[in-house]
């Protein structure tokens, strides 16, 4: 067995080197009005699927209007990239892009192409090129979506590079946890296993269905997690089999026995969580999906034939080469130390003890997330610099955020000069818009692009754009000729059509893993109340972790202090989504692993209280030590330089440490404590629906 493993992990590191050329890097929102506009945008005109740079020249001394020169660096953009798309005052005559003082104007730069998730922007070429042409006296700025998320970026670690420095931390911590350098190595080398023969099974996915690039961050980081988490409560419970007196074989087969049947039952959860992600319609998420639930299940078939197998031939000497004091290695029975004393507590005192654990929950439960519809609303971004100063110029003259993101109308079919006038003006006059151009330059056959600005920032201007989706471009459609349509298309709109496709069936999502894992823990738990208590208890869960980062970040309190983040006022969107898929199915983990060993107990005794109190003191240190693990590698992502890392690695990092904390150690034994023996209730038709059978108490 160990050497099957040794050669598949080997052939996993060459897939893994093979699968990285074979990535999906382009975002699609198939059938929504804006990805459908811009995608038409890119097809006919070469350019419009990303933001636009936004060039800033400011004359303090006279009308910046007057300063021809400031056309011939916009012309050598143009000349110096095929299929540039540029608008401006000076080829509109428009007042939309001159401040009111007229001494600061903007020109927007539309650079060719989609660069997907690797984008080459070409930020410093398009600079130096303008600054190079600046007129006498006048100061030019290049900002922009991608220029602030490059100022702000800095320099901090790949995801790749913080997976490693996890690892890393991961074998401190097990080193306390362990004691001795075999029981440290094995969770490791586990882990290696699993990450490396993932890539093999998705290399072979990438040729049945595309495969997003952010696959291969999941897999180093949610391979990391699980299978570090499987082994450790592996390993703990050989440890245990052996300090009882069994050997080698016998400590085997009770692990395998007791605590490989948690571990199939935890990577399912874990794989349910994340493959409900294919009933959102993203191709990118749903990749995810797929490809995401192949890291649990191969983490899992690891667990349970590489991990026996190493342990029955390690046998004792998974206790040798000891690196701490001899009691963390031999470790004892649960009758002292830390964890028993805290379960008799619980046991005496549940009510006092599931308050507190109520009470922080719903404090941090209590306060809305306010979604962001934009992955970089420009003021959540920190940093200096070039694209920086340009945004505060636009600012101080009164310019809107909203051209940083500009709506792009899209006429699709022929119309006259007046009708395109009437459209110009229409969108400059309706509420929310500050602002409306056509560059005689955007027209294209039968395609011409009229340009509008939102008053504020558009990531924030949902009702606008809804406004001009379904109320202002079709009556303006109704009035041209023939099969003439105009549609919404720019960043703004396309970003709100992926709040509405995710979340429009994120209820569905909900449904799919609520019911499965409501079935699969009540065939694992042999009961109707644990099930629908672990389900809620994991949802209040999600609910507080999603609090934590809306106390952090959106709130601001210690987020700028900490990560230079000011307080964002939203979360970006995506973030919810993510922790959702990542938490439900880790912290369902502790939630096996703590009441299968309560229930183990109490098909021994009969006795509910004594169940729940050893149940909580021979898993409380594994449930602690795995989501100490986690949270280190969760934690290093917010060393990652955008708003979006920090906020999804601070999620998940408080997440995991608040669940194994005040969820498992407060409210799921109190909970059960107070139930007494309702906790093992399951009725007679389910029992027989499930196949399974209650033992007569003793």
């Amino acid at each position: 067995m160990v050497a099957g493993w040794v050669v598949l992990t080997l052939f996993g590191a060459f897939a893994a080197k093979q699968v990285s050329t074979r990535w999906l890097e382009q975002f699609s929102i198939p059938g929504y009005s804006a990805y459908e506009t811009n995608q038409t945008t890119l097809r006919v005109f070469g350019n419009g699927e990303n933001a636009p740079h936004v060039a800033v020249y400011t004359d303090k001394s006279g009308d910046v209007t007057k300063d021809g020169g400031i056309v011939k660096g916009l012309d050598e953009v143009q000349g110096s990239y095929p299929h540039v798309r540029v608008s401006s005052y000076f080829d509109t005559g428009s007042l939309a892009y001159v401040s009111k003082d007229r001494h600061t104007t903007f020109a927007e730069i539309y650079l060719p192409g989609n660069q997907g998730f690797n984008s080459n922007t070409h930020i410093d070429q398009v600079r130096k090129l303008l600054k190079a042409d600046a007129p006498a006296g006048v100061q030019v700025n290049l900002t922009g979506r991608d220029a602030l998320q490059d100022a702000s970026g800095g320099s901090g670690p790949s995801v790749i590079t913080e997976a490693l420095i996890g690892g890393a931390g991961a074998l401190v911590i097990l080193l306390f946890v362990f004691g001795t350098l075999p029981a440290v190595l094995m969770p490791v080398i586990v882990a290696i296993a699993s990450i490396l023969n993932t890539f093999t099974l998705i290399w072979a996915l990438t040729y049945i269905t595309s495969v997003s690039l952010i696959v291969q961050f999941l897999v180093a980081l949610v391979g990391l997690g699980v299978a570090i988490d499987y082994a450790l409560l592996m390993i703990f419970r050989f440890r245990e089999e052996l300090r009882h007196g069994g050997d080698p074989e016998t400590a085997t087969i009770e692990t395998m026995k007791h605590a490989g049947r948690s571990v199939v039952v935890s990577g399912s959860t874990v794989a349910i969580g994340l493959f409900s992600m294919v009933i959102i319609p993203i191709p990118v998420i749903r990749s995810i999906g797929i490809a995401g639930m192949l890291i649990p299940a191969v983490s899992v078939v690891a667990a349970i034939t590489l991990l026996p197998a190493a342990l029955s031939l390690l046998g004792h000497r998974i206790n040798s080469v000891r690196v701490m004091p001899k009691r963390i290695v031999e470790g004892s029975d649960t009758e002292a130390g830390f964890w028993w004393r805290w379960a008799h507590l619980v046991m005496r005192k549940p009510w006092v003890i599931g308050g507190i654990g109520a009470g922080v929950t719903a404090f941090l439960i209590v306060g809305g997330i306010q979604l962001n519809a934009s992955e970089a609303q420009a003021k959540d971004l920190p940093g200096k610099g070039d694209a920086f100063v340009g945004l505060k110029t636009l600012q101080s003259a009164g310019i809107s955020a909203g051209v940083i993101k500009p709506f792009d109308a899209l006429i699709q079919g022929p119309v006259s000069k007046a009708q395109i006038a009437t459209v110009v003006r229409t969108l400059g006059s309706t509420p929310g818009i500050a602002g409306a151009a056509a560059p005689p330059s955007w027209r294209q056959s039968n395609y011409t692009i009229v340009e509008a600005f939102a008053d504020k920032d558009a990531a924030l201007a949902e009702g606008t754009i809804s406004k001009l989706q379904h109320d202002v471009l079709p009556q303006l459609s109704g009035a041209l000729p023939g099969s003439t349509k105009i549609t919404l298309g720019g960043v703004a709109p396309e970003d709100q059509d992926f709040v509405h496709a995710v979340y429009g069936k994120f209820p569905y999502v909900l449904a799919f893993v609520i019911i499965l894992t409501l079935v699969l823990l009540m065939r694992a738990f042999r009961s109707l109340v644990l099930p629908v208590k672990a389900v809620l208890l994991n949802l209040v869960s999600l609910g507080a972790a999603f609090g934590i980062i809306v106390f952090i970040f959106q709130q601001g309190h210690g987020s700028e202090t900490l990560w230079g983040v000011h307080a964002t006022g939203v979360i970006i969107s995506w973030i919810p989504l993510m922790i959702f898929a990542f938490l439900y199915g880790l912290s369902m983990d502790y939630e096996v692993f703590m009441v299968t060993r309560m229930r183990e107990a109490y098909d021994e005794t009969g006795d509910t209280r004594q169940s729940i109190a050893l149940g909580l003191a021979r898993t409380g240190k594994l449930v602690t030590s795995a989501a100490l693990v986690l949270m280190f590698a969760f934690l290093v992502l917010s060393t990652g330089p955008g708003v979006d890392i920090k906020q999804f690695g601070i999620g998940l990092a408080a997440g995991i440490i608040f669940d194994a904390t005040v969820i498992r150690a407060l409210l799921v034994p109190s909970i059960m404590r107070i139930a007494d023996d309702w906790n093992w209730w399951l009725p007679k038709p389910i029992q027989r629906m499930l196949l399974v059978t209650q033992p007569e108490k003793t």
